[in-house]
C-alpha cells in the first residue's frame, strides 16, 4: 500500500504545503484505491471525483501563489451521507428520498472545506442511521474490509469501511448510540464521539431536537490518533480545550471496567488488558472495578432518548406520517417493504416506553444516578470499556440478540466524550479495540490515552487484502 495510504491527515496537509506532494497526486492515488476497494465495500455511495481533482487544481494553484493556507489544505476526505454536501445525495438510506440533493453544506462540513479539505464522496449508512448494519433499500449493504462476510458497523459504516481500506485519510460521522464508535471498531480505526454540544450537528438528516442535540455528536474517523486532536480543532474551532499534548500520563488515574449487558469475548478482554499494561508503564494508575449500573444501559438510553422528545422514528420512516410498522413487516416478508428489518423492528419496540410508564420513570431516575457514578469515578481521568461483546460479526448476526450497541449507546445519553481505540487484530484476524472514556468536556484526555495506545500496541492495521 502506498505511504500516501497510510499516512496521517497531519503528515499529509505538511507535505502539500511544502510542495513535496501535490493536493491533485494525493486526491488521485486515494480516488484510485477507492475505484479498486468499493466494488467488494460498498462504502462510497456516490462519487464527486472530478469536482475533487478542480478543487485539487485550484488548491495546488493557492500554494504556488504562496497563500497562507489552512490546517488541512489539499487533503482528501469522505462525507457520511447523512450529512448535507452540495449536489450530493442526502438521503440517509430512505428510499423516499431517492433523488434527494443538498443544496448546501452541513455545518461540520463547511467547516472541514473552510479548513482546506476535499470530499471524494458520501458513504454508507443504515437506514435512517438508526442500526449497526450500513444496510438500506437506496444504497445496499456495506462490507468489512477485513471480511467482507461480517459487518462494517453503523450508522457510520461507509465511513469505517473506507477508512480502513486505506482509501480515504479520514472521514465525517454522527453518533447517537455508538454510530462513530462501532464502525471504528469493525474496522480498525480511530473515532472519536465528543463531549455533548462541542460541535454543531446542524444539516443532518434526520436531526434530533431539544436535549438530545446533546446526544446526538458529530466527530472524525481516521487511521492515526495524532489526527483526532487535529480534525477535532477544526470541528470545533471555538471550545475552550486542554491540548492532548498537555495530557501527563504519569498518575493519570483509569478505571478499567469490563461490566456490560452480555459476556464480552477473551479476545476483547486480552486486549483491554494489554491496554492496561501500556498504561500502566506510562505511569497511569489503573485500577479494576465493577460498574453494576451498566447493566441497565439500553434502559437508561431508551428512556432519556424517548423522554428528550422530538419525532418518533416510525414518523421519520413515514416522513412525517407514523408508518404501520405490523404491515410493514408482513410486506417484508413478502419481499415488498421499502424499509429493513432492523429499522421495522425498532418502529415497533419505540412505543414500549410510553406502555410502560413505570420502566421509563425507572430508567431515568437509574440515569440520573448514573451520572453521578460516572462523574465520582471516572474524576479528571478515563474509563477503558469495550465497545462491543466480540469483533466484527457476520452479517445479520447482530439482531441475534439486538442488544450489544449498550456499551457505546449509555456515553451518549451521559454526553461523555468517547475515542474508540484500534488495538490491532484478533487470532482470526478481525480488529480489537476498546473505548476510551473522558470527562465531562474533557475531549483532550481520552485522545491523549489513545495516542499512547497506539504508539504501545500499533493502532490501525491495514487489511492485508488490500495491501
Amino acid at each position: 500500500m502506498s505511504d500516501l495510504l497510510t499516512t496521517s491527515v497531519r503528515e499529509l496537509a505538511r507535505r502539500v504545503r511544502a510542495g513535496t506532494v501535490s493536493s491533485l497526486e494525493l486526491v488521485d492515488a486515494h480516488i484510485a484505491q477507492i475505484e479498486r476497494v468499493n466494488p467488494v465495500l460498498n462504502a462510497v455511495v456516490r462519487e464527486r471525483f472530478e469536482e475533487a481533482r478542480v478543487e485539487a487544481r485550484r488548491a495546488d494553484a493557492r500554494r504556488a501563489r504562496g497563500e497562507e493556507l489552512p490546517p488541512l489544505h489539499g487533503v482528501p476526505c469522505t462525507i457520511k451521507e447523512a450529512f448535507a454536501l452540495t449536489g450530493m445525495p442526502n438521503t440517509s438510506g430512505l428510499l423516499a428520498r431517492k433523488g434527494f440533493l443538498a443544496t448546501e453544506d452541513a455545518a461540520a462540513v463547511g467547516r472541514l472545506r473552510a479548513a482546506g479539505a476535499i470530499p471524494l464522496g458520501v458513504t454508507n449508512v443504515s437506514e435512517l442511521c438508526m442500526w449497526l448494519e450500513s444496510n438500506n433499500r437506496v444504497y445496499g449493504r456495506t462490507n468489512n474490509p477485513y471480511d467482507p462476510a461480517r459487518i462494517a458497523g453503523g450508522s457510520s459504516g461507509g465511513e469505517g469501511a473506507i477508512v480502513a481500506a486505506g482509501a480515504s485519510p479520514f472521514g465525517l460521522g454522527s453518533d447517537v448510540g455508538g454510530s462513530i464508535r462501532l464502525p471504528a471498531f469493525f474496522n480498525g480505526v480511530f473515532g472519536h464521539k465528543p463531549s455533548g454540544g462541542l460541535v454543531d450537528n446542524a444539516g443532518q438528516f434526520p436531526i434530533t431536537t431539544g436535549v438530545a442535540q446533546r446526544y446526538l455528536t458529530t466527530g472524525p474517523l481516521c487511521r492515526r490518533a495524532e489526527d483526532l486532536e487535529l480534525l477535532m480543532s477544526v470541528l470545533a474551532p471555538d471550545a475552550a480545550r486542554e491540548p492532548a499534548s498537555d495530557v501527563r500520563l504519569e498518575g493519570l488515574e483509569v478505571l478499567s471496567v469490563t461490566t456490560g449487558l452480555t459476556r464480552v469475548s477473551e479476545d476483547l478482554i486480552d486486549a483491554q488488558r494489554r491496554a492496561e499494561r501500556v498504561l500502566e508503564d506510562r505511569g497511569a494508575r489503573v485500577r479494576r472495578e465493577e460498574f453494576p449500573a451498566l447493566r441497565h444501559a439500553i434502559e437508561i438510553w431508551s428512556a432519556m432518548m424517548d423522554a428528550a422528545g422530538g419525532p418518533s422514528f416510525s414518523e421519520l420512516l413515514g416522513e412525517g406520517t407514523p408508518i404501520d410498522a405490523a404491515r410493514q413487516l408482513l410486506l417484508l416478508a413478502l419481499g415488498r417493504s421499502p424499509h429493513t428489518l432492523p429499522a421495522l423492528g425498532l418502529a415497533l419496540v419505540e412505543k414500549l416506553p410510553k406502555l410502560l410508564p413505570s420502566r421509563s420513570a425507572r430508567g431515568l431516575s437509574l440515569g440520573a444516578e448514573l451520572r453521578l457514578e460516572l462523574d465520582r469515578r471516572i474524576g479528571r481521568g478515563v474509563m477503558l470499556y469495550p465497545t462491543y461483546s466480540m469483533p466484527a460479526p457476520r452479517h445479520h448476526q447482530p439482531l441475534l440478540p439486538p442488544i450489544h450497541w449498550g456499551y457505546t449507546a449509555i456515553f451518549n445519553v451521559m454526553e461523555l466524550p468517547v475515542t474508540q481505540v484500534p488495538l490491532g487484530l484478533s487470532r482470526a484476524g478481525l480488529p480489537v479495540g476498546l473505548q476510551v472514556v473522558g470527562p465531562m468536556d474533557g475531549d483532550a484526555r481520552p485522545i491523549a490515552v489513545a495516542c499512547v495506545l497506539q504508539e504501545g500496541t500499533g493502532g490501525w492495521v491495514p487489511p492485508s487484502r488490500w495491501t
